[in-house]
């Protein structure tokens, strides 16, 4: 692949850049876009882009930070000790998992990124990573930036989308090095209990496989339901970390914070790659995270609720025109059947061009979330009580 300019000097990109998984979101948000601009009235519910605003004690800390001069100076490498020590007591006190703030935590710029990198600090080609099918696409990204393989797990409904370890060949273990987890879910909103993680604990010891835990929903749990963290199984330490992103329990998606936490020597590889990439985050978004982990968790209750109000306003309406499918059980995300006759993606594609409504077709999440679209609940009620109205008056269902 050359890229052309007007200078008859050839732009020739390295040959990862021509293995790069197709950015799934970004073609979402193109179409949408385009029906926007063409004056439509679009509810977007394909994207996980959380819509209400970062908590104003959030905010005003981060407005006091950004005045101190010593922020306005390069931070520590590894992030500040206040908000490591921040992250250590917030982990204690929500799942009494006991974190040595400078060697078991590591701060990061997004969740994303962390993901990303672990594939090109523990991976090299001919090793092969276990990712989830449907999951987080990302995850894709770095496998393919470190030039290893995929061996895809599938998850399905009758597994309570979970994965079913003892399906993975004797071959394909031999050269795992690495496994992604997700729960609660993206895309299908499932949750993972104890013992399921302590049959992860494991088959990763078992197999010398690397786990690494993206809880990015974490603190979104509906019915009464908590979500379990994987540190908090025996020995989960020993294989793994864990992901940990301020977007979604705090509304902080553009603030660009997150933290890994779990094994020292995987977070000491994690600092090292982070040394030669970053010199931390501006100070300020250190301090305003810390004020979040260490202040008062109501704005992380009513956040909850609020998704739990909008998850019952969803599925009360769907029920209303005969879309059957089980309430999500955590994340902010609803996973759907299509109905008979359709795809994942020519049912996303009706949606946008007859009702004006944005899903996320499921085979853009692997080849296991065929026959589903994910529908984010980030829109207040009455937009996503129009939006399955829309959908009823197509006739799709019952």
């Amino acid at each position: 692949m050359t890229i052309s300019s007007k200078s008859s000097f050839p732009i020739v990109p390295a040959s990862r850049m021509q293995h790069l998984p197709t950015q799934f979101f970004a073609q979402l948000v193109k179409k949408a876009n385009a029906r926007m601009a063409a004056g439509y009235d679009v509810i977007n519910l394909g994207q996980g882009n959380p819509d209400l605003p970062t908590p104003d004690h959030i905010v005003q800390a981060m407005k006091t930070a950004a005045e101190k001069p010593i922020y306005h100076r390069y931070p520590p490498f590894s992030g500040f000790s206040f908000l490591k020590e921040a992250v250590a007591k917030r982990y204690f006190e929500d799942y009494q998992v006991e974190l040595d703030p400078e060697t078991e935590v590591a701060v990061l710029f997004g969740g994303k990124t962390g993901l990303v990198e672990l594939s090109q600090i523990l991976l090299n080609p001919g090793d092969v990573c276990l990712v989830p099918d449907p999951g987080y696409p990302d995850y894709w990204s770095g496998v393919v930036l470190s030039g290893a393989e995929m061996s895809m797990m599938p998850l399905t409904e009758s597994n309570d989308y979970l994965p079913d370890y003892d399906a993975i060949s004797s071959e394909t273990l031999k050269r795992a090095k690495l496994m992604f987890l997700n729960y609660p879910n993206n895309p299908t909103s499932a949750i993972a209990n104890a013992a399921f993680y302590k049959q992860t604990v494991e088959f990763a010891e078992r197999n010398q496989i690397v786990v690494a835990s993206d809880f990015a929903y974490g603190a979104i749990g509906f019915d009464g339901h908590t979500p379990v963290s994987f540190l908090q199984t025996p020995g989960a330490k020993e294989v793994g970390i864990e992901f940990y992103t301020m977007s979604k329990t705090y509304s902080m998606a553009g603030w660009r914070v997150a933290f890994a936490v779990g094994n020292p020597e995987l977070i000491k590889l994690i600092n090292l790659m982070q040394d030669h990439m970053y010199v931390s985050l501006f100070g300020a978004v250190q301090d305003a995270a810390a004020a979040a982990l260490n202040g008062p968790q109501q704005c992380v209750h009513d956040l909850v609720h609020t998704y739990e109000t909008r998850r019952n306003t969803l599925f009360d309406s769907m029920k209303s025109i005969g879309w059957e499918a089980k309430p999500s059980p955590g994340s902010f995300f609803a996973w759907l059947p299509v109905p008979s006759g359709y795809s994942s993606a020519s049912f996303a594609d009706l949606l946008l061009e007859q009702a004006n409504v944005v899903v996320a077709a499921g085979i853009g999440f692997g080849t296991h979330g065929e026959g589903y679209v994910r529908v984010g609940l980030l829109a207040d009620q009455s937009r996503l009580q129009e939006a399955i109205d829309r959908i009823g008056k197509l006739k799709l269902f019952g």
